[in-house]
């Protein structure tokens, strides 16, 4: 049964529009039989019925009365002919064809890029882990994009595009600078291969014998195009990639012109890192809350002076086993690390007051603080390359200083192999302050030999070398548009500003209500005496409650990189370290070795089985 409906009525002046009024001039739904020989007329044009089966169609209407709103019809014939139509439909819709690889040039490129870490699970792909990190982001979009064509999108490996990476984040911490290398496709285009001549061209060109010259080969001329420019005609990388990348990972800058044998890791000379913290360090308690010793730093508060004497004792080539995580699967033996520089620095034009800090009651005496408060400093250190983890231990120890528990002499005792030859059980600063900031890549041909530019020098000021392309350079408004990187970077800030905003106004009003600054006895209601135990500030949002604060010297030694890393040569199967390390692709060994036994320890469960079963 097919009603008549509106329904009908669209899908007739669908099929055909001019033999149906308008819709608007439409005021009852049309008869059944007008929308249906509308609907065969348009099948039988396209070829889906025959006209035999179209002819019976109509001498069937014409023998059945139609004047019923709902009368039996030639379902069978219709239905046929609108699924045959629904088919040629379908298979009439152009498949999107997928690019080949051959049918566009390639390129190696490099890539500026940023990204906020605190949602991220680190920078490296890691198969087990619950957050996701910033290489997998990065193999969406270039995978998305058709910039990469791996046989398989779903299985994460950059080996076949020439992949490599100058640094390596650990969870939670941000970039500013992050520079990558790869292979994309590119605009280029490729070389035009000369057509071999048919046999009617071979013909053409001999009359009698003799070559075509003259005005047959200037009519064959063809306009040259104009010439392909690098840059100009180039795919914008930043633009591309930023539309399909989250709103904390933003590209910043490409490289196509880039010396022979780049690579991102290996060619970079310098690497700046910065750690950001507050001043004061956390929420300060006012006077009377706590009894601070003469000459003591105030809680809540840093040294900063103390904490600038103390990071200039890290410039220079020193063993840095006491300021990192040793890692026994990597049997690193290696720990001398340089460093160029180590300051405290302070951020200028970042404000956000809070005018109880600067009364007398939670100003410290002894520490010079000018302007509004609190202020923000950076832990800024440049070296050529770190350990694991190794700038959280360092700012983890500065911390320590500035807040008076260690002198600023420490550092140069941690230095000394001989008095601490394992790191003492001190606890890592936390790592969302953290951020790689820049990545230096110099022409070393002008300063000479690479030892000479790699020695500690305070006056060498290392300057990238490579031609960066930033976003908006070639056009305005892929900085300033509606989709552009500063519109994108500006409302992800705002979004966080007005958070710090109402917070900052929220603290700031409690601050003045009244009997807030009221000065308490060092009593309890009853009269017993409170123990105030001090907090040991390391970076994060509060100060963490230790008890009573163990010296450095006389903290727990771990183990010696050494005894870690015999440890686990002597777990994964070698006598010693240094069997595994004489031992050519230990690696491969141990995975043969692992492979093996779980190949034994089945064959072993098999076995059981099989026993058990018998005597059954």
């Amino acid at each position: 049964m097919f009603p008549s409906s509106w329904a009908h009525a669209r899908l007739a002046r669908k099929c055909a529009p001019n033999r149906m009024p308008p819709f608007s001039t439409l005021r009852r739904p049309l008869p059944t039989y007008e929308v249906t020989r509308a609907i065969l007329s348009q099948i039988y044009h396209r070829g889906h019925i025959s006209p035999r089966a179209f002819s019976a169609s109509h001498q069937e209407m014409a023998d059945t009365n139609y004047s019923g709103p709902a009368q039996t019809l030639p379902t069978k014939t219709l239905l046929e002919a609108t699924a045959a139509a629904a088919s040629d439909k379908k298979e009439k819709k152009k498949k999107k064809k997928k690019a080949e690889p051959a049918a566009h040039s390639t390129r190696l490129i490099a890539l500026k890029f940023a990204y906020l870490g605190k949602n991220y699970n680190g920078y490296e792909y890691q198969t087990n882990g619950l957050l996701t990190t910033i290489e997998e982001e990065l193999w969406k979009a270039l995978t998305k994009s058709c910039l990469i064509r791996p046989e398989n999108p779903d299985e994460l490996n950059f080996t076949p595009f020439e992949y490599s990476k100058c640094g390596r984040t650990d969870r939670g911490v941000s970039a500013f600078g992050q520079v990558i290398t790869i292979r994309v496709r590119s605009n280029r285009p490729l070389p035009k291969k000369d057509p071999e001549p048919s046999e009617e061209d071979a013909e053409k060109m001999n009359i009698d014998g003799k070559e075509v010259q003259g005005e047959q080969k200037e009519a064959k001329r063809e306009v040259k195009k104009p010439e392909w420019d690098p840059i100009r005609d180039e795919i914008q990388y930043c633009k591309v990639l930023n539309r399909l990348l989250p709103p904390d990972i933003r590209m910043l800058a490409w490289c196509g012109d880039l010396p022979e044998g780049f690579v991102a890791r290996f060619s970079c000379r310098e690497r700046q890192y910065r750690y950001f913290f507050t001043q004061p360090a956390y929420s300060p308690p006012p006077e009377g809350i706590v009894q601070t010793k003469p000459g003591a730093v105030k809680e809540g508060w840093l040294d900063i002076e103390a904490m600038r004497k103390a990071a200039k004792l890290y410039e220079g080539l020193h063993d840095f086993r006491n300021f990192c995580k040793v890692d026994m699967k990597k049997q690193v033996s290696m720990f001398h690390r340089r460093i160029f520089e180590a300051d405290i620095v302070e951020v200028e034009d970042v404000e956000s007051a809070l005018p109880y800090l600067s009364t007398d009651k939670f100003k410290p005496q002894h520490v010079m603080v000018q302007g509004s408060l609190p202020k923000v400093y950076y832990f800024h250190v440049r070296g050529s390359a770190f350990l694991w983890h190794q700038i959280r231990h360092m700012v983890s120890v500065l911390f320590l200083v500035g807040q008076g528990y260690e002198r600023p002499e420490v550092i140069t005792e941690l230095l000394d192999v001989k008095k601490y030859p394992g790191r003492p059980n001190y606890i890592i600063a936390d790592d969302s302050p953290l951020v790689l900031w820049d990545c230096i890549f110099p022409e070393l041909e002008s300063h000479g030999t690479l030892p000479e530019y790699d020695e500690h020098n305070f006056d060498l000021n290392m300057k990238d070398a490579v031609n960066w392309i930033y976003a908006g350079e070639d056009d305005p408004t892929d900085m300033y548009g509606n989709q552009g990187l500063m519109t994108d970077l500006w409302e992800h800030w705002r979004a966080k500003k007005m958070d710090e905003l109402l917070a900052n106004r929220l603290l700031d009003m409690v601050s003045k209500r009244a009997g807030l600054n009221r000065t308490l006895a060092p009593s309890g209601p009853h009269g017993k005496k409170r123990e105030h135990l001090p907090k040991v500030f390391l970076g994060g949002h509060q100060g963490t409650n230790v008890g009573r604060y163990v010296p450095m010297d006389k903290k727990q030694v771990l183990p010696t990189p050494e005894e870690v890393n015999n440890t686990y040569a002597q777990k994964v199967g070698f006598a010693s370290s240094e069997e595994m390390a004489q031992t050519t692709n230990w690696r491969t060994v141990i995975k043969a070795n692992k492979k093996e036994k779980e190949a034994a320890a089945a064959a072993a469960a098999a076995a059981a089985a099989t026993v058990g079963k018998s005597d059954v």
